[in-house]
């Protein structure tokens, strides 16, 4: 019996069309990487977390929103947002209360203080977030925001 190279790469056993897909992940979690890390930068800088940043955000674009209604927004856990929730309100930022109509459901609303903080550092974090994003013209944003949506909800609709 032979021992296989270990240092030679390994043969290539998929086709063209496989392999634009496979260099297509490859590229957007790369993309993905990068971008949150900028963002996660820029957010520390507010004394934040991306996660506890995305609740404020939500929350004061949006308005109260029940646990499950965050958790939906931000693509996380029910018990993700249930420790973000702990430290923000640790931090006087947000405060949790249940639905007078139905008790079962527990909101989250900010307070002065986070409507405050959010209404302070919003208008740079667009900026910022601009400032990234001008690698791709405008034209460009659009077109790939499009295509990034499709390919999103493909998988969506058709594949989970």
């Amino acid at each position: 019996m032979t021992t296989p190279n270990v240092d030679r790469p390994a043969d290539r056993e998929w086709t063209d069309d496989q392999n634009t897909a496979l260099r297509l992940w490859v590229i957007l979690a790369r993309c993905h990487a990068t971008y949150a890390k900028a963002i996660a930068a820029k957010v520390q800088e507010y004394g934040l977390t991306t996660p506890q940043f995305g609740t404020l955000e939500a929350l004061y674009h949006l308005g109260p929103l029940s646990l499950g209604e965050l958790a939906d927004k931000l693509l996380v856990t029910g018990g993700n947002v249930t420790y973000v929730m702990d430290r923000l309100e640790d931090q006087g930022l947000v405060y949790r209360f249940r639905r007078p109509e139905d008790r079962r459901v527990i909101q989250a609303k900010l307070t002065a203080e986070g409507r405050e903080l959010v209404a302070d550092v919003f208008p740079g974090h667009v900026s910022f977030v601009e400032h990234l994003s001008r690698h791709v013209s405008s034209e460009e944003q659009e077109y790939l925001s499009d295509l990034l949506k499709k390919l999103g909800t493909g998988i969506q609709e058709r594949d989970l």
